[in-house]
């Protein structure tokens, strides 16, 4: 009967070894992982003038329609004729700043009847000359070289054109660069090779990165294309400006390469980006809607893809973008939680008194080794040098 029993026993754990062998055998192909396929050849490098940060995003990450800026900023339709070009249209764009409006006034009322009268004046005294001293009419010229009447009048008549001009044009270069108030928003716009970069300060560190929407037949499938309702060819950009109406406006420009220059038409705005410098100008948008610019500075073959597109907002919707995006509106950041020490904590004034009390009186610690600053590599030179000792 031992026998047998001990005969028992082996048989079930042979037939347990058996389908523990059978189970992981089952197993084994549900948890395989499938060999990697071989990578293709790496493309050749070309130059693109998309921003790093700006990577195609699958067609899941597409905005539900193309109105909207991205990560919430509200829907804002084009108006015809206002803030873009357009086709056949002569003259300046709607201006929707005061300094525009005063610039727009200056063009028509002051420069134009200015140049259309000298023009005028200079064309009639010509033909009167042509007419008056030609050979037929006058066979013997006058010996005359000096004239009073002529020599008061063409010097006086250009000081009062010039006056005339200089007068309004001061007072619109002083308002052009008129430092920004207080309470304004700073919005800092990066030129690059070639996109735009911006930020907001006075917000969270908000930063956008703008490059220009391509037309349907110049992307990959899923890509995000240009329609009309982002804007005119060329000028949509895939991440827009958005700023608040009725807010003064603090412009700061810089560039990370070249020489570039932000500006918007209907803004009455360019202010060039220059590369280890910061230009800042003012403007206060009075009506919300879209406006388009470009970049206004030769920059590269890809001058002509610099888009800048502009939402201007009311306030409180300005407010709402900027909490999705992740930033908070200036002062309103939370109250502090950190802990006043209080008389007697580890932290507290009277415990210092006493620690240096206690520094004085024994002395100071001799070190027992001389801590080794961590080695680090310098780039590609693989430069044993410490931290902080790049120079040596």
């Amino acid at each position: 009967m031992r026998i047998s029993g001990l005969k028992g026993l082996a048989i079930a754990a042979s037939l347990a070894c058996t389908g523990l062998g059978t189970i992981a055998g089952a197993a084994a192909p549900q948890g395989a992982v499938a060999a990697p396929a071989p990578q293709a050849a790496a493309e050749p490098a070309g130059v693109s003038n998309t921003a790093p940060t700006s990577a195609a995003a699958p067609a899941t990450a597409a905005p539900t329609s193309p109105l909207l800026a991205q990560n919430g900023a509200p829907a804002t339709t084009i108006q015809p004729g206002i803030g873009i070009p357009v086709d056949g249209e002569m003259g300046l764009q709607p201006q929707v700043t005061k300094n525009g409006e005063f610039a727009h006034w200056m063009h028509n009322a002051v420069l134009l009847p200015v140049i259309t009268a000298i023009c005028l004046l200079v064309l009639a005294l010509l033909g009167w000359v042509v007419v008056r001293y030609r050979r037929a009419a006058n066979p013997i010229p006058s010996k005359t070289s000096h004239n009073t009447t002529i020599e008061v009048l063409w010097t006086l008549l250009p000081v009062l054109a010039l006056v005339a001009i200089a007068v309004p044009s001061i007072g619109l270069l002083q308002a052009q660069f008129k430092p920004a108030p207080a309470g304004a928003v700073t919005l800092k716009a990066i030129g690059n090779q070639w996109y735009w970069t911006y930020q907001y300060p006075d917000h969270g560190g908000i930063e956008l990165t703008a490059n220009m929407l391509k037309e349907r037949g110049e992307v990959a499938p899923g890509e995000r294309f240009r329609t009309d309702a982002d804007g005119p060819r060329l000028l949509a950009a895939d991440n827009r400006v958005v700023l608040p109406v009725g807010v003064p406006i603090r412009l700061i420009t810089t560039s990370n390469d070249v020489i570039h220059s932000w500006a918007i038409p209907a803004f009455w705005m360019k202010l060039d980006a220059v590369p280890g410098r910061l230009n800042e100008t003012s403007f206060t948008i009075d009506k919300p809607g879209l406006y388009f610019g470009q970049c206004s500075e030769l920059c590269g073959p890809r001058h002509a893809y610099m888009p800048i597109a502009v939402q201007a907002v009311p306030p409180a919707q300005f407010a709402a973008w900027v909490r999705a995006k992740g930033g908070q509106m200036p002062g309103s950041a939370a109250p502090s939680s950190a802990v006043i020490p209080q008389p007697g904590a580890d932290a507290s004034a009277g415990a210092q008194e006493a620690a240096n009390a206690a520094d004085a009186a024994t002395g100071p610690a001799d070190n027992a080794a001389t801590e080794t600053a961590p080695a680090t590599t310098q780039g590609a030179t693989g430069n044993p040098a410490g931290a902080g000792n790049a120079g040596q």
